[in-house]
């Protein structure tokens, strides 16, 4: 241990302090890693019974509330990238909720629009906030202060 402690680390930082932070138990990004995990795993038998995944339902959600979208706009209102997004919206479109058009102002640009049967698929899933709700074992003030600091955190993220 004594050849070890002689290497230099800063401020007489002994080896063992040196890797303290490689420990699982010491990284914030785990906790959220392995809780969304499992808020999407509580989902799934609410999601399932509307036909969607997550990434679906997310991306539902949007329209649901806009209508019509520009695929980049939806991308960065979920924090997806193309690649991502893409084969979500193609099963949404080959299921009837969307449908994809370009832009006529710009060709460049597609949009993406819920149709009739896609706003009929709200009325379905309008129940899954508050089935959540029961599988989020948190009061609600601890549930809000989560959600600003998640917030606060994704804005400092970009």
């Amino acid at each position: 241990m004594d050849a070890i402690k002689l290497q230099a680390f800063p401020k007489g930082q002994t080896v063992m302090e040196k890797y303290e932070s490689l420990k699982l138990e010491n990284q914030i990004c785990f906790p959220l890693y392995a809780c969304s995990k499992e808020v999407v795993k509580a989902y799934r038998p609410f999601l399932d019974e509307v036909g969607l995944t997550y990434t679906q339902y997310i991306a539902m959600m949007v329209l649901w509330e806009k209508r019509s979208v520009s695929v980049k706009e939806l991308g960065e209102k979920l924090f997806l990238d193309s690649g991502t997004l893409t084969p979500v919206l193609k099963t949404l479109e080959e299921k009837g909720f969307v449908e994809r058009k370009r832009s006529r102002e710009d060709e460049r640009v597609v949009l993406v629009s819920v149709t009739g049967k896609g706003m009929e698929l709200r009325e379905r899933a309008a129940d899954i906030p508050s089935k959540m709700a029961g599988c989020v074992k948190l009061s609600h003030e601890e549930a809000m202060t989560l959600y600003r600091l998640l917030y606060k955190l994704l804005g400092r993220m970009e």
